[in-house]
C-alpha cells in the first residue's frame, strides 16, 4: 500500500504579489513575528496583498544561509535589531557604518535566496 502524500495548499487563492526587495520581505516578516509576540493569530488570505509566502519561510531563507555560515552572527544580529525596530539603519538615528555594512551584505545574500524561491521580484 502506498504511503499517503502531503500536498501543501496554495497560501491563497488571489494572484499573489512577490516583494520588491529582500529588505521589504524582512520587515514585512519582522512586524508579522512582534504581532505574533503581542498574541494576534493569523489567518490565510486575510492581508490586503496575497503573499506568495509564509513569514516562516523568510526565517527558514535566513537560518539556512546562517547554518551554511553565509551569513555570520553578526549579520544575524543586525538583522533581529533593525527587524525590532522595524526600520533600515539609519546614520540620523545614530547606526554605525558597520551596522550599515552588515546590513546590506545581509539583505544582499537574501535576496539571492528568496528570488530563487519566487518571494522577492
Amino acid at each position: 500500500m502506498a504511503a499517503p502524500r502531503f500536498v501543501s495548499k496554495p497560501l491563497s487563492e488571489r494572484e499573489s504579489s512577490p516583494f520588491g526587495s529582500a529588505e521589504e520581505a524582512w520587515l514585512w516578516f519582522s512586524r508579522c513575528q512582534l504581532a505574533r509576540l503581542d498574541g494576534v493569530r493569523f489567518s490565510a488570505d486575510a492581508s490586503d496583498v496575497a503573499r506568495p509566502c509564509d513569514p516562516d519561510d523568510i526565517y527558514r531563507a535566513m537560518d539556512h544561509l546562517y547554518r551554511r555560515r553565509v551569513l555570520l552572527r553578526g549579520h544575524v544580529t543586525v538583522l533581529g535589531r533593525f527587524g525590532k525596530r522595524l526600520s533600515a539603519p539609519d546614520p540620523w538615528a545614530g547606526d554605525t557604518p558597520g551596522e550599515a555594512s552588515l546590513w546590506g551584505e545581509a539583505m544582499d545574500r537574501l535576496t539571492t535566496v528568496l528570488r530563487v524561491k519566487g518571494i522577492v521580484a
